[in-house]
């Protein structure tokens, strides 16, 4: 899902609107709308429509007289669509949201606080943490969870037979597996395990898996968290693991090249991303081709990858939002997830998982913070500038966390 965040002059013209459908949809004496209207994306059109219209038929049952439109939208172009509907007043009942691209609007108050009808939606209490996390502003619910793709290993099990390796149960192993296969392949552009220096989403995850986090928010302040000892601890293992593991540039980013591509080449004997990376490994290697969960430095405990996915939101100035969350409650019941997964997705809750390796990976995620001016820490390149210097050894991990956390800490904090 990719972020696409609605410049602030819009989201400010467009509240004054959606303020007052708000108070049009809350009163008490108002009837029950004629028809309600969901935005979801394409996927689901061509993915699961089965679940689209069995979630639309038991709707129409409960809510006799009231049809329901759902309109596919796809993700280059939905925003600026929804940024029209704001402005105009005529926004959709449901809609889908990328979870990076919750933030902004959350911030901004365009959506219905679903706090008090949390234990109302399915499984709630087991909501999968980079969801629930993403949904969630200034402690407040915004979204419902609906699907997660997680982040994994693919590997070559050819070249880790050769060094006797199988898939790794703890950081220790997955570093001597990749100590050994550097010593079988010697080739300065070959690394046991490419990763791009500054790639963040990755290095994060060593920060989380040691009980770290990139910020916090206490007292209606963000605080950057980057300087405490168990986020330094993070930040050290992973240079540990990338001077064991990786030939990539240690200032490099994760797109150019795409892992995969470095994969399909011969140059890597593993690759960290979406488990969708195993499609684009190239035919000579698909038949040695296999994943594994991204080992934590606990042994048997798998690290915390950062989790994409999708929400359902109401926004605000819906025409009938009590209806509007019927309808997620039936989209995201236990048998909507369980639809999902069958058809290869990620269910929203830890206690739906099944045991394949994608769904293993997401039981234990993080998300970026909830913060409206994080993008901003994004394209200001806070975290890949601490990557950079500590993989270069321009900075020290003290002196490069420091620096990251007060900028994290000043950006977010910003007007």
């Amino acid at each position: 899902m990719k972020a696409r965040y609605v410049a602030s002059f819009v989201l400010v013209a467009a509240l004054v609107v959606v303020s007052t459908a708000a108070a049009r949809t809350d009163s008490p004496t108002r009837a029950s709308a004629s028809k309600i209207t969901v935005w979801l994306q394409v996927d689901a059109q061509t993915g699961w429509p089965d679940l689209v219209s069995s979630t639309n038929a038991a709707f129409q049952k409960a809510h006799p007289g009231t049809t329901v439109d759902v309109q596919y939208q796809t993700w280059p172009d939905h925003l600026g669509k929804f940024d029209a509907t704001l402005a105009g007043g005529n926004v959709p009942d449901v809609i889908e949201m990328g979870n990076t691209e919750m933030t902004k609007y959350m911030a901004a108050g365009a959506f219905a606080n679903l706090s008090p009808d949390k234990s109302s939606f399915a499984n709630s209490r087991s909501w999968l943490a980079g969801l629930a996390a993403s949904a969630t502003f200034n402690g407040k619910l915004y979204g419902v969870p609906y699907y997660a793709g997680s982040r994994v290993v693919t590997y070559r099990t050819d070249l880790y037979k050769k060094v006797g390796a199988k898939s790794p149960k703890s950081l220790a192993q997955f570093t001597s597996i990749a100590k050994k296969l550097r010593a079988k392949n010697g080739k300065k552009s070959f690394s046991p395990v490419y990763i791009a220096g500054t790639d963040w989403y990755f290095a994060m995850s060593f920060v989380y898996d040691y009980g770290g986090s990139i910020a916090t928010f206490s007292r209606g302040k963000w605080h950057g968290a980057l300087t405490s000892s168990k986020a330094r601890a993070g930040l050290a293992a992973y240079k540990r693991f990338f001077d064991a593991a990786s030939h990539a540039s240690r200032t490099g980013t994760e797109d150019r090249p795409q892992p995969y591509d470095v994969y399909a080449q011969g140059q890597a004997a593993s690759i960290v991303g979406p488990a969708w990376f195993s499609c684009c490994t190239g035919k000579k290697y698909k038949s040695v081709t296999n994943q594994f969960v991204m080992p934590g430095h606990k042994a048997g405990q798998s690290m915390p990858g950062f989790l994409g996915g999708s929400d359902l939101a109401v926004p605000k100035g819906s025409n009938d939002q009590a209806l509007a969350k019927d309808w997620i409650r039936l989209f995201t019941s236990t048998d909507g997830e369980k639809t999902l997964q069958a058809k290869g997705n990620i269910p929203n809750a830890t206690n739906l998982l099944g045991n394949s390796v994608n769904e293993r990976a997401a039981k234990r995620s993080w998300f970026v913070p909830t913060a409206k001016n994080w993008v901003n820490v994004e394209n200001g390149n806070v975290l890949r500038t601490m990557l950079a210097r500590i993989l270069t050894g321009k900075d020290s991990i003290k002196e490069a966390s420091s620096t990251a956390s007060d900028n994290v800490t000043l950006t977010l904090n910003r007007p």
